[in-house]
């Protein structure tokens, strides 16, 4: 027999805030809507979350689970039915009200609102709905919302509450079918893939209602998103820019995101506890070539292959490309292409915007570089401006490497321990630049 106390709002708080922490599909919102004047609240293109915007605020959103109770036993779960937890939920109002006081205090600028399976797909989100639907048309709140669409539930369902949410997502869970049979028994990659293309195909006909009626509803106008857990199974970092790389392409995603797996469940399909906790630097570079995928023209097997599976340890994806790349570089700045700069460590997209429109205007040198953005410290090495490097520098792998870690790359102990020893930057050898000016 099961015995469930009565909890208050703020014990309910604490547990459904808390449940909520593992989950980490929450971004800039990436759409804009004022407030009209008749509401409370607004959704500003800067984005909502705990993160920074692009004129310097701190924004943020009051992150929640409707429930933690769930019908499925997923191995990597803290929620999952087996496991021995308070279990409570919120109710539509009292979603609402937690959302309307904590904006009236100036907390948070929005919600994200996640869930646990209660009953049923359905029954789950009727409620969510239900919550959603109050919260835009009864309190009048016209802030950012985030929703997580449930795989299972009815698509009519799905289609009402992405008019009432400006971002919606479905994770994905784990990168392969094979993984998810083995660890979320429960769920299925189809179940999964089905929600996502709704959503896909919904935003594609709305924005074709748009072009039509100017004043149609807004379905999912912050596009879709999904979550992925590394290091639970065994797959290597190629295979999962593969499957973000394939989830850009053919559903049309925001975001990919990327949680590494933490210990919270003792279960013998799960990988054995080490001591050095979750794989951070993983994910860091899951996420550092997630961005050259999105916005650096990049492909996942430009980044890696089936000989090299793993992202480098010592550097950035882009980084570790360009020492593997030596005959592409160095780049003159001055007549260099858009996307080639791109591919230059210690230029951002931002600065190879500013380098090709202050180019127009006269010839750069590396002081100007600086001026606009580049990381000369990284660039030095593959970069030339009218013909000329900055010191004279060998064309090698190792030379290169080795100057690249002395000149402060922030790694980690286990790295920084290695013993790497820096090599002048004047040293001779084969396929180098003399006198400031390169000689193929």
């Amino acid at each position: 027999m099961r015995i469930q106390e009565a909890l208050s709002m703020y014990d309910k708080l604490n547990i459904l805030t808390d449940a909520a922490k593992y989950d980490v599909a929450c971004t800039s919102s990436g759409t804009s809507r004022k407030s009209d004047g008749t509401g409370i609240g607004s959704c500003e293109q800067s984005g909502i979350c705990h993160s920074f915007s692009a004129d310097g605020r701190c924004i943020s959103l009051l992150k929640i689970l409707f429930t933690n109770e769930c019908i499925y036993d997923c191995k990597y779960c803290v929620n999952r039915r087996s496991n021995d937890v308070v279990r409570t939920s919120f109710s539509p109002d009292e979603v609402c009200e937690l959302t309307m006081e904590f904006y009236r205090r100036n907390y948070i600028e929005g919600l994200f609102l996640s869930s646990g399976i209660l009953k049923s797909p359905n029954y789950t989100m009727e409620l969510i709905y239900a919550a959603l639907y109050r919260l835009r048309r009864e309190y009048n709140f016209q802030g950012y919302i985030h929703v997580k669409a449930i795989p299972g539930a009815d698509p009519e369902l799905i289609q009402k509450l992405g008019f009432l949410a400006d971002r919606m997502s479905v994770n994905l869970e784990l990168p392969t079918a094979e993984s998810l049979k083995a660890l979320a028994p429960n769920k299925t990659r189809k179940n999964i893939l089905t929600p996502m293309r709704l959503v896909q195909n919904r935003m594609t006909e709305n924005r074709q209602e748009i072009q039509l009626y100017r004043n149609a509803p807004r379905f999912v106008p912050a596009g879709q998103s999904t979550q992925m857990i590394i290091g639970a199974t065994p797959e290597t970092d190629y295979q999962i820019i593969q499957v973000a790389e394939s989830l850009y392409q053919k559903f049309e995603l925001k975001r990919v995101f990327y949680s590494a797996f933490v210990h919270v469940n003792d279960d013998a399909a799960l990988p054995a506890k080490t001591g050095e906790g979750p794989p951070l630097l993983r994910e860091h570079r899951l996420y550092q070539a997630d961005w050259l995928l999105r916005y650096y023209h990049f492909r996942a097997e430009e980044l890696l292959t089936e000989e090299n599976p793993n992202f480098n340890v010592l550097f950035d994806p882009k980084c570790n490309w360009a020492l593997k790349h030596l005959e592409e570089f160095p780049v003159e700045v001055n007549r260099a292409d858009y996307k080639i700069l791109l591919r230059v460590p210690g230029i951002g997209y931002k600065s190879a915007v500013r380098i090709v429109k202050a180019r127009r205007l006269g010839s750069l040198d590396f002081t100007d570089l600086k001026k606009i953005g580049v990381v000369l410290k990284r660039a030095l090495y593959f970069i030339t401006c009218n013909g000329r490097m900055m010191y004279p520098t060998r064309m090698d792998e190792d030379y290169i490497t080795r100057n690249l870690l002395y000149a402060g790359e922030k790694l980690p102990r286990e790295v920084t321990e290695m013993g790497y020893r820096q090599l002048s930057l004047f040293e001779g050898g084969n396929g180098y630049c003399e006198d400031g000016i390169c000689v193929q």
